[in-house]
């Protein structure tokens, strides 16, 4: 019975995961034309028009995947690229609360409440009819997603205490998030050119009111008293400054930033130097998805034959990330730029599928097994580079240029991989005689314990 609802658990959180990032990303093709229309623009973005839009028209929009506008210094375009970052943003400053009260009151209630938020955003993105309330929606979706995206990993790591069914789930949550990224821009493009520009929201809406239905029939927040004994979790700022925890997230922030600064800049790049089409700019990520999702299968399978190289894992996708990233500006068609961008997501999910088990597993023998702030940092490394992505990566193109941005970034990757040469003996750590393994050596005293030392057995 434990081993099932861990299971429907993994897929309510799976599902929360899947709607985030589609949510993140549905609205990278309909925005532009979406406040084109606010402003009496006859339902045409113009010059503002997303990677893979034709931008001649009211009708025919690309119904491919495209990415983040160019920022070109336009009003329109500024106003674009605040909108997708002001998410990542908020995010950003509100992970350190969301990691301290998972830590307190559990993963199940502020996953349902994250859930509700990402709802109600979902359900003002469907009737916006003005800037401002875009981008309060953006920003509601960034609290939702603070408490969604973070509850949802923690309880992850949670019911999958032992390796290597941790790493298994991590990737599969994993593998949900690039999923989202990926069916989103079409799925919004198709939906909004043929129902109209509410039904991708409501579809999403509806999706996510069944997800947080799901969870509540699951595991009812309050409901079982399970985390009446749970022992409170190592505070947030101490997590931050354990120096293996702090090497684990600069990883993450790391190898984000050349998909986070790629993504607003690459498109109009392909135009300029290679006189790219607008199928072949919307194209240009559709085949990443694959090389991401082998990565996912190839560590998972690896970390359960060699747990002890998880460190190994990590630094070398870095290096495949930052040598990817180097050759970006080499590419002369449509054809080579495929192949660095997808040994980029190639090297991102190396690094995400054996990072995000170590920072439980760091938890487990440092400090006390609870996952809240641990999984809000990790979540504040990805924010970070993506709240700077879409206003920062177009200055830096503009003022230095895209192959100076590019090898930047690559060298930033290659030169960080052998710090992770920092958690070669984590393995060899022994558990810490917290609160929690003490009770649990002991015998269970309380309800929290005996579900625990059930789940264990089973």
């Amino acid at each position: 019975e434990a081993r099932r609802q861990r299971r429907l658990l993994l897929v309510v959180v799976c599902v929360a995961l899947l709607l985030d990032n589609m949510l993140y990303m549905v609205i990278v093709p309909i925005i532009p034309d979406y406040i084109a229309a606010m402003r009496g623009g006859g339902g045409t973005a113009g010059p503002s028009a997303p990677a893979g839009g034709n931008g001649s028209g009211g009708g025919n929009r690309s119904l491919l995947p495209a990415r983040y506008p160019p920022t070109s210094g336009s009003n329109e375009d500024v106003q674009i690229g605040v909108l997708f970052a002001s998410k990542a943003m908020l995010q950003l400053l509100v992970n350190p609360l969301s990691g301290t009260l998972i830590d307190r009151v559990g993963y199940e209630a502020p996953l349902l409440a994250g859930l509700a938020v990402l709802f109600l955003s979902t359900a003002t993105f469907a009737f916006a009819e003005n800037y401002a309330t875009l981008f309060a929606a953006r920003s509601l979706q960034g609290l939702g997603s603070a408490f969604a995206d973070t509850a949802g990993i923690a309880l992850i790591a949670d019911r999958y205490a032992e390796e290597p069914a941790r790493s298994r789930a991590l990737g599969t949550a994993l593998a949900c998030i690039s999923f989202g990224s990926l069916a989103a821009p079409p799925f919004g493009g198709v939906l909004y050119e043929f129902a109209g520009k509410r039904v991708p929201f409501l579809v999403l809406a509806c999706v996510c009111l069944l997800d947080g239905l799901m969870l509540l029939v699951l595991a009812p927040p309050g409901g079982t008293g399970a985390r009446a004994n749970m022992p409170v979790g190592t505070p947030i700022h101490r997590l931050m400054i354990d120096p293996y925890i702090a090497v684990v997230a600069g990883a993450l922030a790391t190898c984000n930033i050349p998909l986070a600064f790629l993504e607003p800049t690459i498109a109009n790049w392909m135009k300029d130097s290679m006189g790219a089409s607008e199928w072949e700019v919307g194209l240009t990520w559709l085949p990443a998805f694959f090389p991401h999702v082998l990565g996912v299968y190839v560590t998972v399978q690896l970390a359960a034959a060699y747990p002890h190289l998880q460190w190994f894992y990590g630094a070398l996708g870095m290096a495949i990330i930052g040598a990817s990233s180097c050759l970006v500006p080499a590419c002369r068609n449509f054809g080579q730029v495929i192949i660095p961008l997808c040994g980029i997501c190639f090297g991102i999910a190396l690094v995400d599928t054996a990072l995000l088990p170590t920072l439980a597993f760091l938890v487990d023998v440092r400090h006390v097994s609870v996952y809240g702030s641990v999984y809000a940092i990790a979540d504040i490394s990805y924010c970070v580079a993506y709240a700077l992505g879409p206003i920062v990566a177009g200055q830096i193109v503009h003022t230095m240029g895209f192959a100076q941005l590019n090898l930047g970034m690559g060298l930033a990757n290659v030169l960080y991989a052998p710090v992770l040469l920092f958690l070669k003996n984590v393995c060899q750590m022994k558990p810490s005689h917290s609160e929690r393994n003490i009770l649990l050596e002991e015998g269970p005293k309380g309800l929290y314990d005996t579900i625990k030392m059930e789940e264990r057995k089973g």
